[in-house]
């Protein structure tokens, strides 16, 4: 693997649940390169290499967003609406995994470009179901025009 770089990229604000993710991916032997961020603003640093990641190779950019919805400072809806609407971004696959399950909410995410949107199921073995099911493996392996 290159240095510095990331196969998917993170943002949940919940610390149980990041750790709940990292070990559903890992039970599905997905195990890439994962960089975790604790909030929507973090996720803009880290995408756009500003603030604390002004260091970052913007070229190495995630091949895959795991994007939560409800976080403090800036929202996962506002998230996906940056990297959708910058050219250099804009085909990173986002997929929305949260607890929401407000028609609103799936509407707008797939409006902004949302790739896929999974609702958090509360029992683990449903969860690492859910994870399965959303074939990773074929959007890391997948080649995306820059």
């Amino acid at each position: 693997m290159e240095s510095g770089e990331v196969d998917i990229l993170l943002v949940e604000d919940d610390l149980a649940d990041a750790e709940l993710t990292v070990r559903a991916l890992k039970k599905n032997n997905v195990l890439n390169n994962i960089i975790c961020v604790k909030d929507g603003a973090e996720a803009l640093e880290f995408i756009f290499c500003i603030g604390r990641y002004i260091d970052r190779d913007f070229q190495i950019q995630p091949k895959v967003i795991l994007l939560d919805l409800n976080m403090p400072k800036i929202s996962g809806i506002d998230v996906l609406q940056r990297i959708k609407a910058d050219e250099q971004t804009k085909n990173i696959p986002v997929i929305i995994l949260t607890s929401s399950k407000e028609s609103p909410d799936v509407k707008t995410c797939y409006q902004l470009g949302a790739n896929s949107f999974i609702v958090k199921p509360v029992q683990f073995e449903n969860f690492i179901q859910a994870i399965a099911e959303l074939g990773l493996y074929r959007i890391l392996l997948n080649i995306y025009p820059g």
